[in-house]
């Protein structure tokens, strides 16, 4: 899979950019778009205007860990791995049996957005399995992402050279587009816009970066991790139209 955002969309950690990167502009002449379409044949491209751009293939894809893609409404999903607890989340949610994992994704972040009865970080925790997903919502223009708590499906995150937000699972698409300027992403933790990284597993903790060297001794992007010390507060999601949009304040 592949996302690139417009930093309006998504603005990535500054600890992710790397001095000595060797980046290209992911987003111009929809170059990434294109390598990505000559490594996986096939492949689908979504071009979301001036916020970026998503693709998927099924091509080389671990039939246990299988992508999908789905668009409701204005939200557009990718998705990766499986759920375990499917039925569960179903009922939770009001979905019907052929309701599968990236429906059941965009259901649970529609309900964050509109009604907000849970605080996001107890949804993204609610979903228990190995999997990424990454999700677009074009009403708010903002982006929504997580890898489950064992890190069970590749997922990293970078800057490309003019500060564009790239997501890939594949390691070399993301040297291609971000050189050095990447990372796997942390595990056990969400994105959103406007709140930046969260851990699902320790809410109320900081997640601060700890630089990051290859095997040649260069600074390549971040680790990010837990800080047990620094805590901050709680906030949930509160629903879209009230004072406190969460798309937009959290």
């Amino acid at each position: 899979m592949l996302a690139v955002f417009e930093k309006s969309v998504a603005k990535s950690p500054e600890a992710l950019r790397s001095p000595a990167s060797d980046s290209v502009w992911a987003l111009k002449d929809g170059i990434l778009a294109q390598h990505f379409s000559s490594v996986y044949p096939g492949s689908v491209i979504v071009n979301l205007g001036s916020a970026g751009l998503l693709a998927y293939s099924v091509e080389k894809q671990n039939p246990l860990l299988p992508r999908l893609f789905a668009v409701v409404d204005d939200i557009f999903c990718l998705f990766q791995g499986h759920i375990e607890n499917v039925a569960q989340l179903k009922q939770q949610y009001g979905l019907n049996k052929a309701a599968n994992e990236v429906s059941i994704v965009i259901e649970a972040y529609r309900t964050l957005r509109d009604r907000g009865p849970y605080p996001a970080d107890q949804v993204v925790r609610d979903i228990q399995g190995k999997f990424v997903f990454v999700l677009y919502d074009s009403s708010s223009k903002t982006a929504f992402l997580a890898s489950d708590a064992d890190g069970s499906v590749p997922f990293h995150w970078g800057t490309d050279s003019e500060g564009q937000f790239v997501l890939s699972d594949d390691v070399e698409i993301m040297k291609k587009g971000c050189g050095k300027s990447f990372a796997p992403f942390p595990t056990g933790c969400f994105f959103t816009t406007s709140g930046g990284l969260r851990s699902f597993e320790h809410p109320l903790n900081e997640v601060k970066p700890v630089p990051r060297v290859d095997s040649s001794g260069h600074v390549c992007g971040a680790d990010f991790k837990v800080d047990e010390e620094a805590r901050k507060e709680s906030s949930g999601m509160p629903r879209v139209g009230s004072a406190a949009n969460w798309s937009s304040d959290y």
